[in-house]
């Protein structure tokens, strides 16, 4: 893994402010409308990317994840401006304004969406890594799911093949405490979710989910592991989400004041303090920071508005179609 060094931290602070911004724009813009359908946004989150991202090769490692996943592609290299067009409906959008929020794809980024079924993108992410290393490609896998998910079946399938063929795959456990707004405590007879990965003898532990550090040293680790043919390892990153499950969640779960104690250890201001400490910047740089990440969100903002809506044939090219289908006889 690279040193974490003071351009590393600066660098950190302006992706998780800008994830956040960019968040913060989606929502207001949902409640005028211009982004329809679901919505779910990663605020609180943004130590788990930013750290998974610097123990990450960008040139071979991929990721995939579930319907909480703008920032993930902006993360992985994909321009926000088509990423938040994409949430527009719009033609220049990641899938031509086709797939909406909970269905972001970069092939060219090896970002492979996005996945509204619960759980459903888990045999996938070892799926891509049984690819690789059927194909011999020195790459890892990232397969990043909620709380929620990790009560579905198909984990424990997927946990099973993954030892079995020792995939080069992490599963990562975004544990945000709520799932879609039940509390782990009431959705399972044990609340350490790590756990699951001792009954296939996966590498498996909890990690602080709101410091980059902690995130990218155990990342590191389980990122090294797969890429020498170790095998998988199972993280659970202890995380929390600021908003509800999606936007149209009342959050009647959980109390305002719970919510503020957790800003307390909010990961922007984590880093902020650190680089203020350190003197890796002035608080005038950070203004000029904050600055640059305000006009990068309003440029996507005006980006998405300007940009036309699909026409309704792309709709109908988008649908797949094969005449000569080889397994269709027509004639008996």
């Amino acid at each position: 893994m690279q040193k974490i060094t003071k351009e590393v931290y600066l660098k950190w602070y302006e992706d998780m402010l800008f994830w956040r911004k960019f968040e913060d724009k989606l929502a207001a813009a949902y409640i005028q409308q211009k982004v329809r359908g679901f919505l779910h946004l990663y605020n609180g989150q943004e130590a788990v990317l930013a750290g998974a991202l610097h123990a990450m090769d960008l040139t071979k490692d991929k990721m995939i994840t579930a319907y909480r996943n703008h920032v993930q592609p902006i993360g992985m290299g994909v321009d926000p401006r088509r990423v938040m067009a994409e949430l527009f409906g719009k033609a220049t959008g990641t899938s031509q304004g086709l797939g909406g929020s909970m269905h972001i794809f970069s092939k060219e980024h090896r970002f492979y969406g996005g996945h509204g079924i619960v759980g459903g993108q888990i045999p996938l992410g070892a799926g891509i890594a049984f690819g690789d290393k059927y194909h011999g490609v020195d790459g890892v896998t990232l397969c990043c799911f909620g709380d929620g998910a990790a009560r579905q079946g198909s984990l424990h399938e997927t946990f099973n093949m993954a030892m079995l063929w020792k995939l080069p795959v992490v599963f990562v456990c975004e544990n945000n405490g709520y799932a879609m707004g039940t509390s782990v405590e009431r959705t399972a007879n044990h609340s350490e979710i790590w756990k699951l990965g001792k009954g296939y003898e996966m590498p498996c532990g909890p990690v602080d989910g709101m410091n980059p550090i902690k995130v990218a040293e155990a990342f590191d680790e389980a990122i090294q592991r797969a890429r020498r043919g170790d095998g998988p390892t199972f993280l659970e990153l202890k995380t929390y989400r600021y908003r509800g499950h999606s936007m149209s969640d009342a959050q009647h779960y959980r109390t305002k004041d719970e919510v503020e104690e957790y800003k307390k250890i909010d990961p922007i201001t984590q880093i902020k303090d650190v680089i203020i400490e350190k003197k890796y910047a002035t608080e005038d740089d950070i203004k000029v920071i904050d600055k640059r990440v305000k006009a990068l969100v309003s440029e996507c903002e005006k980006f998405a508005e300007e940009s036309p809506f699909p026409e309704k044939n792309v709709m109908y090219d988008a649908v797949y179609e094969q005449e000569d289908y080889p397994f269709i006889q027509h004639k008996l």
